[in-house]
């Protein structure tokens, strides 16, 4: 037992070291997601149409948000090493890296979105006996998305800076823009999409609006708060003085973060056909699926939060050259992040039946959302437990393990039985979706077995010096 405690079981000092990252994350990410619930409800009280056309823009976004943090991601496996080697330079480089990406993501996705909206749309709209209107679901999520637009340049600068201020260990000034832009976007939301106090009843348009006057305050908080601050953060000191990156600088971002980045966009897109599989059981189930995802969200900041931690803790542990202390961090984080799993799940089970009830959807929606909620809740140790490994895998650079171990098994095991299972068999989608995560038990054993071989503990910036 003593052993036991000592492997797996931090002192005072470790936990406090612990919250002082994760806990900002988790407020941060906490408010975020439970302000995107009170919006969720706020569209779902509108009508199942206008929630189920909102929910399926945020499905496609959901890709460009992966695909921009897995891109951005891999130069910040530099960053969190580069700051704990003490090489403001080399964070300079990062950070210019993350701006070019960024804009290259993201005006791709604009122009996919614009070209391709209608069809991407279309993919989640199936006639089924659930009596949804599809031709008004298709009208009110490309006019939302339309506008969504707009806000999505401020998202790759914010994230850009934030993500930079995170992997420098600085976590508190992300978590108050953050608090404060949702706060924003929960007061304009209320004004616009119900007309109150004078404005406009604009519905799902109205929440769109909000998003995007939320984006705007959110992206000036940070920036500006980092470019005040350059006596503390001196690597942002002349970080536009120029925008050169070294070539053979740039060759190792992109040998490191293209896997991540391909890995993200895989995964998203897989998450995408996951849930396009499900729709084909009728309207009433993307509304469904949306209800549950969004509280899910909730329920799930605290192992988010955890992985983060791994990413920056261990990641400069890594870069200082501490390899004892990164191994044994990471496995008390792991074993926390997994107990916590434990609690949430007790929680989720006993909840899932409330929720739903704060939509103005029809019964069977309401059902579904259940369901779904009682399944995530029930798998929620297994995701505390694949969230953590993943970001230890990504803290050395092993960048294309990490590729495999997740995207690869999407797009071949978990997408292929949602696809066959959805369309050849009569299975309820509960049973489909319940098929689709118990076969993530390989993949944790496979995460496991990577993690106990130490194969990511691997200091890069020093081997790059």
């Amino acid at each position: 037992m003593g052993r036991f405690r000592e492997k797996y079981i931090g002192d005072k000092a470790f936990y406090r070291m612990l919250m002082k990252v994760a806990v900002p994350i988790m407020i941060q990410n906490g408010i975020t997601n439970f302000v995107s619930l009170l919006d969720n409800i706020m569209v779902g009280r509108i009508g199942t149409e206008q929630m189920s056309g909102v929910a399926i823009v945020n499905q496609i976004m959901f890709i460009y948000f992966l695909c921009l943090f897995g891109g951005l991601s891999g130069a910040g496996i530099f960053t969190a090493q580069y700051y704990g080697y003490k090489d403001d330079r080399g964070i300079q480089y990062t950070f210019r890296y993350k701006l070019y990406l960024g804009l290259i993501i993201t005006v791709a996705a604009i122009t996919i979105m614009q070209v391709f909206g209608p069809n991407l749309v279309g993919l989640y709209l199936n006639e089924s006996g659930d009596g949804g209107d599809l031709q008004a679901t298709m009208q009110y999520a490309l006019g939302y998305m339309r506008i969504i637009f707009f806000s999505m340049p401020l998202i790759f600068i914010s994230f850009t800076y934030s993500s930079t201020l995170r992997e420098c260990g600085e976590t508190v000034v992300p978590m108050r823009a953050g608090l404060i832009a949702v706060l924003v976007n929960l007061v304009f939301n209320y004004l616009l999409i119900y007309g109150k106090f004078g404005f406009p009843v604009l519905g799902v348009y109205g929440a769109a609006i909000a998003t995007g006057i939320s984006r705007v305050v959110e992206c000036a908080i940070i920036v500006i708060w980092l470019h005040t601050h350059g006596k503390v953060h001196t690597y942002i000191k002349g970080v536009y003085t120029s925008l050169k990156i070294p070539a053979a600088i740039v060759k190792k971002f992109i040998v490191t973060g293209a896997p991540l980045l391909v890995n993200e966009t895989l995964w998203a897109t897989g998450i995408f056909l996951l849930n396009q599989a499900y729709s084909l059981r009728g309207l009433n189930v993307v509304a469904g699926q949306n209800i549950a995802n969004t509280i899910n969200n909730v329920f799930n900041i605290s192992f988010i939060a955890l992985g983060d931690a791994v990413a920056i803790i261990v990641g400069q542990l890594l870069g200082a050259g501490k390899m004892k202390e990164a191994k044994e961090t990471d496995t008390k984080i792991i074993a926390t992040s997994f107990t916590i799993g434990l609690t949430v799940m007790v929680v989720m089970i006993l909840t899932a039946p409330l929720f739903p009830q704060l939509y103005n959807t029809n019964p069977e929606a309401r059902h579904i959302a259940t369901m779904f909620l009682i399944v995530m809740g029930i798998t929620t140790p297994k995701e505390a437990f694949l969230h953590s490994t993943y970001f230890t895998l990504r803290s050395g650079g092993k960048t294309i393990i990490t590729f495999i171990f997740d995207s690869v098994f999407m797009c071949a095991v978990s997408v292929p039985i949602a696809y066959t299972l959805s369309r050849f068999t009569g299975l309820h989608v509960i049973a489909i979706f319940a098929i689709v995560h118990a076969a993530d038990l390989i993949k944790c054993v496979i995460g496991y077995i990577l993690v106990r071989k130490n194969v990511w503990m691997k200091n890069i910036v020093a081997e790059q010096a």
